[in-house]
């Protein structure tokens, strides 16, 4: 069982109710949920995981339909989450999704409101079950796409399958799930020179492009500090080919510093996400839930710092007594990712186990 159940002496008592706040000592709260459905993927990103895949976790480790939808009414319920973002893997290979996102649709927030339900996923399948996932109570999407170019697409994924991301992009504007978000991870002398192309893709479909910077969560081999395209390589490359702006309204605990993007006939917002040069830990408003019930307070915690809800959910406990770990795990919560510090180690998970 990864991390410790006990519970911090100086963490905060629960209302009459058993409600309480996913605080942390450093005074931020967590709204937004993060869930791992799976730790598998249809793909095989070179900066993700190896070409033979991964290890997959046991289907007894993992957190079964009801036990994910309980954990989902004790986040919202009792512990003041109000955002749910479904991550992988690839949450498409979830077969009971739609299932899963009714069930966390039908709860009530602490202010008597349904929680805004996100997912990130790569895409593959998605134009055939949009509809279906939007009418169980999906409101948003986040489509991962590195590249537009077919043959640089196969070599990033492994798969030659660019056409399947692009449908999906195209079935969620199409499907109203706005706004439809486009998440791409920029990589030195691999898909830096397509800066320009991918934010014009997304300006000609209405979508909303988020660059992101490489962090060290796949193999070692594939990240260097030094050698990282920074979210100010980006915006230069941008303002070489569009006219920047930046978008003047408060950012609060969003990760993307936002900007208006133009090329004389077509305007947008993109974003770029800099979790490594100017990390935004500060204003930190996320908690994870791994597909095998693990909860951990940052992308980056170590395996000692997860919180293992599965072995207390088998057991009988009541949902004040998940609540009160789960508010341990986030109690002790570190300032920052640490990614700088000469001490920083990467995650034991890979990114697919931990969820996006």
């Amino acid at each position: 069982m990864p991390g410790s159940s006990a519970l911090p002496a100086d963490l905060p008592a629960a209302a009459a109710d058993g409600t309480r706040t996913l605080a942390d000592t450093y005074g931020r709260v967590a709204r937004d949920l993060r869930v791992s459905l799976t730790d598998r993927c249809n793909l095989r990103c070179t900066y993700c995981m190896p070409a033979e895949g991964l290890d997959w976790l046991p289907t007894e480790q993992t957190l079964d339909d009801d036990e994910t939808i309980r954990l989902l009414a004790i986040a919202v319920e009792k512990l003041g989450i109000r955002q749910i973002r479904f991550t992988g893997g690839e949450p498409l290979l979830r077969k009971s999704l739609e299932k899963i996102i009714a069930a966390a649709k039908g709860l009530r927030t602490d202010e008597g409101r349904a929680p805004q339900l996100a997912m990130t996923t790569n895409g593959m399948g998605l134009a055939r079950r949009v509809h279906a996932l939007k009418d169980a109570g999906l409101d948003r999407v986040n489509i991962s796409l590195d590249t537009v170019d077919p043959e640089l697409y196969a070599r990033l994924t492994r798969r030659d399958r660019v056409t399947d991301a692009i449908a999906a992009i195209d079935a969620a504007v199409a499907a109203g799930l706005s706004p439809v978000k486009v998440n791409a991870v920029i990589m030195p002398g691999i898909n830096d020179h397509s800066i320009g192309d991918l934010a014009r893709f997304c300006l000609e479909r209405g979508a909303q492009l988020r660059f992101i910077e490489q962090m060290p969560l796949g193999p070692p081999s594939q990240w260097k500090r030094a050698e990282m395209i920074t979210a100010q390589d980006i915006l230069d490359a941008l303002a070489e080919e569009f006219e920047l702006s930046p978008v003047d309204k408060p950012r609060g605990s969003a990760p993307a510093a936002l900007w208006n993007v133009t090329d004389g006939t077509r305007s947008g917002e993109v974003g770029v996400i800099a979790s490594v040069s100017h990390p935004f830990c500060g204003d930190c408003d996320r908690t994870r839930l791994t597909t095998d019930g693990a909860i951990r307070s940052c992308l980056f915690s170590a395996a000692g710092d997860e919180v293992s809800l599965r072995e207390l959910l088998r057991s009988g406990a009541s949902d004040d007594e998940i609540g009160a770990l789960w508010a341990a795990a986030m109690w002790r919560k570190k300032p920052g990712h640490g990614i700088d510090d000469p001490g920083f180690l990467q995650p034991d998970r890979p990114m697919s186990a931990i969820g996006g």
